[in-house]
């Protein structure tokens, strides 16, 4: 079966729900650009304590209150099995999960159990180590669930040893081998944590483009220099825009 995707697909929003304020302004900015997919994130357990790690579940109103206003579709992070639940009562039209979750075989069983059945849309990062097969196996959990949605992979490159001017190492050839395994599986790019730069994030979206992956999953905040996580590589709204009308992703 051929992926469906008829058009990129463009998600965007800040790493951190952080404010109210902060999720409502952004919302409406990505809104006005002609973002359809709202994202943002609620538990941000870091690489080393002592950071900004989240708003937790008080973020959930915020994001439903952007959907009203703004007629956005939502999704955030589901970090664990055990926040499934609230996830899905609050009626999130979509999840991702990420690279140090996707990692972790075990983890992706216990979602994928709490997921059972349910009906909404699950994005599927790829592990942070650069393992195909890794990532497939993590996609197949997710569709032994029987998701009644759409699953999507995510490439955000992947944590190799050594300096480089990219954040994470995009290794193009594992996107690309998973679109020719699994043509059926939408694959859109995170050039943000690829990047991890603001200058850097047209470049990597336009290789992703050209490589033929599905869409992008971009970090946006309305004031990046305030940004409380991942400062350096947010695009502000109106540079999101710019993107999406240079890169023709919009009719």
């Amino acid at each position: 079966m051929q992926s469906t995707i008829t058009q990129p697909m463009i998600i965007a929003g800040p790493c951190s729900a952080e404010s109210r304020e902060q999720v409502m302004e952004t919302a409406r900015r990505l809104a006005a650009e002609g973002v359809g997919i709202f994202r943002a994130g609620l538990w941000k357990p870091r690489t080393r304590p002592g950071h900004f790690e989240g708003v937790g579940a008080a973020g959930i109103e915020w994001l439903a209150e952007a959907r009203a206003a703004y007629g956005l579709r939502i999704i955030t992070e589901l970090n664990n099995a055990r926040n499934a639940g609230r996830l899905l009562e609050a009626g999130v039209d979509s999840i991702w999960i990420g690279a140090r979750t996707a990692t972790n075989p075990f983890d992706m069983q216990e979602i994928a159990d709490a997921l059972r059945g349910c009906t909404l849309d699950v994005y599927i990062k790829n592990p942070v180590a650069p393992d195909p097969a890794l990532w497939l196996g993590a996609v197949e959990r997710i569709e032994r669930a029987g998701i009644e949605g759409r699953i999507v992979a995510i490439h955000r490159g992947f944590c190799v040893w050594g300096e480089d001017v990219f954040r994470n190492a995009p290794v193009w050839n594992i996107p690309l081998w998973l679109k020719e395994q699994r043509p059926d599986l939408p694959v859109v790019c995170d050039p943000s944590h690829i990047a991890g730069q603001a200058r850097l994030v047209p470049h990597v979206a336009r290789l992703a483009m050209a490589l033929g992956l599905d869409g992008l999953f971009i970090e946006s905040h309305c004031d990046p220099a305030a940004a409380l996580s991942d400062a350096a590589q947010q695009l502000t709204p109106a540079e999101v825009g710019n993107l999406i009308r240079e890169l023709k992703l919009k009719d």
